[in-house]
């Protein structure tokens, strides 16, 4: 049988490109911000991940730029060889103080993140536990690890202790937890996953991709939001979202970054972040720490949004974050609306199956610091219009 079989049976493509509804690769003219141009046309964006509003923060390209002039373009190798730049140190030693954590540790991706944590600190002989709606990158990084990875029901604390009822005393057990999930937007219930990681002996670990500059009064994440920065042992996060950059982090005890740093071959065998992706997060993180009404105005904006689409019936799923999923329930009715959405000026994200079930396929909408009431209300008008015509 022929290996490339599978890709010449995969027409899923082509078929939405001559349906004239394929919703993917739209070239930007801009900057990634509220307003950008794609494709040629003013287009108010509600589907990135830039939740301070800080990638067109003057400050925030000052900062790149002359770390470029500084460094270079890149660092020509690992961290654990020549690739350390003292920016790296001081991203990492101010990142652990933010997150009330001994030690920090920056990774190139917020996916390799994940892959260098998990496969590194979980083993052949450990149990991965993991919330059924985590982010793809966790599901990798099991794999990696060798571990059993066990899954529990999203959100379900009672399938949870169920799952950890069932692990062997003698195993090591690591609960890894979306903090803010990806697509729904829901906040993981984190006082009873701690309650529980207690009582059977396991540790915990939360992605806080979408978390960081989004939860809690100071926006440190979910921990902040519950009050649990001491229970948690490891948090993960990104610098593509809120820290306006490209790289990812892990904070955590001293003792498990220095075995996460010498063991994880993800983060090894990968070249370190540049030097401008290294500066315009940390100028990024001080903006943050500087400038925290940043994340009350992002939930406002977002809790504004939620209110007129409601008004309108426009269906949502349930969330409290600044991701609000609108359900359109059918794949190409999906891509229809988003494209239709597309031309009258508005970005959104399609979520189709598998990556939800079928039958439960939904447009996925983010919000951003710096948006204006008057974006909402522009793109509420818009949503009206074409669910009013699909």
């Amino acid at each position: 049988m022929d290996l490339f079989q599978k890709c010449y049976d995969f027409t899923l493509v082509k078929e939405t490109v001559e349906a004239g509804v394929y919703p993917y690769f739209h070239a930007l003219q801009s900057g990634q911000d509220t307003v950008v141009t794609m494709e040629g046309h003013r287009t108010i964006m509600i589907g990135s991940n830039n939740y301070l509003g800080l990638t067109s923060d003057p400050r925030v390209i000052d900062a790149a730029l002359e770390a470029t002039k500084k460094y270079g373009t890149g660092c020509s190798g690992s961290r654990f060889l020549n690739g350390t730049l003292d920016l790296h140190l001081e991203l990492e030693k101010q990142l652990a103080e933010f997150l009330h954590k001994e030690d920090c540790l920056t990774l190139s991706t917020g996916f390799q993140t994940n892959l260098g944590i998990i496969s590194a600190i979980a083993g052949r002989n450990d149990y991965i536990i993991c919330d059924k709606e985590n982010h793809a990158s966790i599901y990798d990084a099991c794999r990696l690890s060798f571990a059993t990875m066990v899954r529990y029901k999203h959100n379900d604390m009672e399938d949870l202790e169920k799952v950890l009822s069932e692990v062997p005393d003698t195993k090591g057990k690591l609960i890894v937890t979306d903090g803010v999930f990806s697509m729904g937007g829901e906040i993981c219930n984190l006082p009873k996953i701690v309650e529980l990681a207690k009582k059977y002996g396991a540790r915990v670990m939360v992605d806080d991709a979408h978390a960081l500059g989004v939860l809690g009064e100071c926006g440190r994440g979910t921990a902040e939001h519950f009050g649990l920065e001491d229970e948690v042992d490891i948090i993960m996060g990104t610098f593509s979202k809120s820290l306006a950059s490209l790289g990812g982090y892990m904070a955590a005890s001293a003792d498990v970054i220095s075995f996460v740093k010498h063991t994880s071959r993800p983060f090894i065998f990968s070249a370190s972040i540049p030097p401008a992706n290294c500066a315009s997060a940390l100028c990024a993180l001080n903006i943050l720490k500087n400038e925290p009404e940043r994340v009350r105005n992002l939930n406002a904006i977002a809790d504004y949004m939620r209110e007129l689409l409601r008004k309108n019936n426009i269906p949502l799923r349930e969330s409290n974050t600044p991701i609000i999923p609108i359900m359109t329930y059918e794949d190409y009715r999906t891509f229809l609306i988003c494209k239709e959405l597309l031309n009258e000026g508005v970005y959104v994200n399609p979520v189709i199956s598998p990556a939800v079930p079928q039958g439960q396929s939904m447009i996925r909408t983010s919000y951003t610091a710096t948006h204006k009431r008057e974006h909402m209300e522009e793109a509420a008008e818009k949503f009206v219009k074409v669910f009013s015509r699909v």
